[in-house]
């Protein structure tokens, strides 16, 4: 098994199979996490920590906010850049942010928090926040009480995340207040290409040996073949997209 460093940095050798095999988030969450600083007629000031490809990018921006995404892959960034028109990006982590103190109504983190220091990440989000302001943290996470979809995930391997939320709830630190916390559930429908991408694109697969991920392909086309996701067939994937809150003191 690849160390954290290998896995957390990993993302970029697959930038466009991660593009077109994770989700979406849903709106919903997004206006959930950016409640408490929305104000009528004013667009919120948004940092996407960890954007990856964009994909919570371009629902802040489709909510109106004014965002600015920051990863610490230029490959990942390089794909949001084409997907997501008019978002500045910068290099940098929840650790170290290039941008100036007091700067922001809300840091968003999607599939990301699993992979920071809580204490460090929490306390450079507190430099960036006006004070008020919010972060949320997001996850879209399979839903493994549906039989097949547990085997999919024995088949990949779990993530951080699924272990770190089966654990508990995310620890966050000063400045940063209490969580609040949501739920949704929903589906999406997939082809078996969007599938297999969306497996492709997680870090333990990414970072496997060739006799791993041969493993991890067989058991993949076993499994999508009894499922029926043959050809241009969609599935529907069932997601809980789990989201988080807290306000900076």
């Amino acid at each position: 098994m690849a160390r954290r460093e290998e896995l957390s940095t990993s993302f970029g050798a697959a930038a466009g199979t991660y593009e077109v095999g994770r989700p979406e988030y849903p709106a919903v969450a997004v206006d959930w996490m950016l409640h408490p600083v929305a104000r009528e007629g004013r667009a919120l000031r948004v940092a996407d920590v960890g954007a990856g490809t964009g994909k919570l990018s371009r629902v802040a921006v489709e909510a109106g906010a004014e965002v600015v995404a920051i990863d610490p892959d230029t490959e990942m960034l390089a794909v949001l850049r084409e997907n997501v028109y008019g978002v500045p990006t910068f290099v940098g982590t929840a650790e170290r942010m290039p941008l100036p103190r007091a700067s922001l109504d809300a840091v968003l983190l999607g599939q990301a928090w699993h992979w920071v220091d809580p204490v460090a990440a929490s306390e450079e989000i507190g430099r960036v926040l006006r004070s008020g302001g919010v972060a949320g943290l997001v996850w879209n996470i399979r839903d493994d009480g549906v039989p097949w979809v547990r085997r999919l995930t024995d088949i990949m391997h779990g993530s951080r995340a699924e272990e770190m939320l089966a654990a508990g709830d995310p620890e966050v630190h000063a400045p940063l207040g209490a969580l609040e916390q949501a739920s949704w559930r929903w589906t999406r429908r997939m082809t078996r290409a969007a599938l297999l991408a969306m497996a492709r694109s997680r870090s333990a697969v990414i970072t496997a040996d060739a006799r791993e991920r041969d493993r991890i392909e067989q058991g993949l086309a076993a499994l999508l073949d009894e499922i029926g996701a043959v050809g241009d067939a969609e599935i529907g994937l069932p997601y809980v997209t789990r989201a988080f809150r807290a306000v900076r003191a």
